[in-house]
């Protein structure tokens, strides 16, 4: 395998989303040619009634469409999440809409969901050899008007399920108009026990329980916080993703694409996100596991999101600026630790 640090400077020399292309391209061929290839070793762990191999996962984004889940496998990630999947394909937001600030290994997108829907995601979930542990994450449609949201959510439940060891309900991305709101309290609370309805019907339907979880945005206060921690826990949902992308510019101010509209992640989401991570532990006192994203580029970060309180962490951007031995790298900083 030619080493990243060599591929880097072609990758960063094209434009963003021709490079994610291109990538997504290169390990869907990979995972059809290559054997397979499992998780990285490590002391597994149980989290949300499902064994992880590990506890580095990838977080949705990256493979929207499920094409590249056994080219992914190969990295070695105790977990892979695939979408943000709708229920119907969408072109996502005109380009351009995904922007580097390799300054400080961060990129900025609003891509809005861009993918090819939940029918085509489950048809490549099916063909993958992938045996591990898979989230499917999904969202709602950007035409279906905010007050119709849970709609789409049940859609998309229903369709992922019998494929699915965990399902993640995206509420937080910032690309999808007045998306957020749906982390209301009313909102929410209508949305979730909704989802929980569903869940127990289609439990029953195909004989397994499969773990319901709620992505958050990092933009929230110490108040919103506790509302969330509070729906989490009344209405018994398995678990909390934090954090989505920020809005917030103020450790990227003056660089270029720096006012590009859109969601931040990257290095300079590291410190809001795990600052999220270490709330919602205290809200939740145990009560629901966090797998924590957002920020992390090296394992000392890694590791840093499970002393903040998370059981499992997932990553996306550093995987840009450092490619695929960060896996390796962050499998071997959160190996054995006790949480």
């Amino acid at each position: 395998m030619i080493p990243y640090c060599l591929i880097k400077p072609f990758v960063l020399a094209l434009d963003p989303e021709t490079a994610h292309e291109l990538s997504i391209a290169t390990l869907r061929t990979a995972g059809v040619l290559l054997p397979a290839k499992g998780p990285l070793p490590d002391t597994p762990v149980e989290v949300m009634g499902l064994e992880f191999p590990n506890r580095i996962g990838l977080a949705a984004g990256l493979d929207k469409n499920g094409e590249a889940i056994d080219g992914l496998a190969a990295w070695g990630f105790g977990h892979i999440e695939v979408g943000t999947v709708t229920p119907r394909p969408q072109p996502g937001n005109p380009k351009p809409r995904l922007f580097r600030l390799p300054e400080v290994e961060g990129i900025i997108n609003r891509m809005g969901f861009n993918n090819r829907g939940i029918d085509a995601l489950i048809t490549n979930v099916r063909a993958a050899k992938y045996q591990g542990i898979l989230g499917i994450n999904i969202g709602k449609n950007a035409d279906t008007p905010i007050e119709r949201a849970a709609d789409d959510y049940l859609i998309g439940l229903e369709k992922a399920y019998p494929h699915a060891s965990y399902v993640t309900v995206n509420i937080s991305s910032p690309n999808t108009k007045n998306l957020r709101q749906l982390q209301g309290e009313s909102e929410l609370d209508a949305l979730l026990a909704a989802l929980k309805a569903r869940q127990a019907v289609l439990a029953q339907q195909h004989g397994k329980y499969v773990p319901l979880v709620l992505k958050i945005a990092p933009d929230l206060d110490d108040m919103q916080i506790v509302h969330i921690a509070d729906a989490l826990r009344r209405h018994r949902i398995d678990g909390v993703i934090a954090t989505n992308t920020t809005l917030d510019r103020s450790r990227v101010t003056g660089l270029r694409h720096a006012d590009e509209a859109g969601g931040l992640s990257g290095a300079p989401l590291f410190e809001p996100s795990t600052e999220v991570v270490r709330k919602l532990a205290q809200a939740l006192a145990g009560e629901v596991p966090i797998i924590a994203a957002g920020g992390v580029v090296d394992g000392a970060k890694a590791k840093a999101k499970l002393d903040a309180g998370a059981q499992l962490v997932q990553i996306y951007s550093g995987l840009v600026y450092r490619g695929p031995g960060l896996v390796a790298e962050c499998v071997a900083a959160t190996r054995s630790r006790k949480v």
